[in-house]
């Protein structure tokens, strides 16, 4: 009796060891991107009017005279609330293919830098690590980023994902598709380079500074608004030249490529034009970065995944 005993509570204590080792396996590649496009699709949702009056004013000076609140009231004004949500269906497309590979790719292009340990993982790996996510996600997304500037920059009624799809693929085929590639992809190697390193970096500072867990949602909060800042530094000039070059018309090229944008810019509007629209890019950037990291770290939370 004694030795039954003590066989089922070997057999007990040998399921439980095995439960909990199942708990912990961390979840694989396909899962990590899973739950970065959730957190992504969930974000954009509630994101994208900011992104809408970004655009306008990004391609109209009339628009960049306005302001962002004059901007959204004329919007509003014209073409009813509604229009804040142009192209919401081709930003999900968006951040379901681009978001969801710059994020959760981040973590393994870490590892594949040498990122394995904390004296191995410098800034600059980890910047080499997020840019090489932004990259192969930007490959994925730019059909939906096209799709979706074309529509956010439409004025009038709504406009329609396939009608903007089939008049983009009649005048100009696939490639259209793939316009402004080049400065998308640098755009998204210098956005997701100083969006992963910067919040990854000040989150060890907020650990050091607050006493704080590395976990602790506060610890998440400041250090995605840090990182929020400055990708607006750095990103503003690569959005301006990928906008203009996206929302060209669909029979006619202003530009030739992206060195051709940046420099008709700088020439003709000035340098500064590169930075126009700032306030708008922040104010998406801030709430984007933080939901985005934030939903992002509960969903690994629940996973069984350490923090990033």
């Amino acid at each position: 009796s004694t030795q039954t005993k003590g066989t089922r509570k070997m057999n007990a204590q040998s399921a439980n060891s095995q439960l909990m080792a199942t708990a912990a396996k961390p979840p694989g590649l396909l899962q990590q991107v899973g739950m970065a496009g959730s957190a992504a699709v969930i974000t954009v949702s509630f994101i994208h009017p900011i992104d809408v009056i970004k655009t306008r004013i990004q391609i109209s000076a009339e628009y960049g005279k306005l302001g962002m609140f004059g901007t959204a009231s004329r919007v509003v004004g014209n073409e009813g609330v509604l229009a804040l949500w142009k192209g919401v269906n081709a930003a999900w497309l968006r951040e379901a293919s681009y978001t969801s590979l710059r994020l959760g790719l981040y973590e393994p292009c870490k590892v594949a830098f040498g990122c394995t340990t904390p004296e191995t993982t410098t800034f600059l790996k980890k910047f080499a690590a997020g840019s090489a996510a932004g990259a192969l996600g930007s490959l994925a997304g730019n059909p939906f980023d096209v799709l979706k500037t074309k529509m956010m920059a439409s004025e009038g009624g709504q406009a329609s994902i396939m009608k903007t799809g089939s008049e983009l693929l009649k005048n100009q085929g696939i490639g259209g598709f793939y316009r402004g590639i080049d400065s998308n992809i640098a755009r998204a190697m210098v956005l997701n380079g100083t969006k992963m390193a910067v919040y990854d970096q000040a989150k060890g500072y907020v650990v050091a500074v607050s006493g704080w867990e590395r976990k602790s949602l506060l610890t998440t909060f400041f250090s995605a608004v840090c990182a929020g800042f400055f990708m607006t530094c750095t990103v503003s000039p690569f959005d301006m030249i990928r906008t203009r070059l996206m929302n060209q018309p669909s029979d006619a090229k202003i530009y030739n490529n992206a060195v051709d944008c940046m420099v008709k810019i700088a020439t003709q509007e000035g340098p500064l034009t590169f930075w126009r629209g700032f306030l708008p890019i922040w104010s998406r950037f801030a709430p984007t970065t933080t939901l985005q990291l934030v939903i992002f770290e509960q969903l690994r939370a629940l996973m069984g995944m350490e923090s990033l």
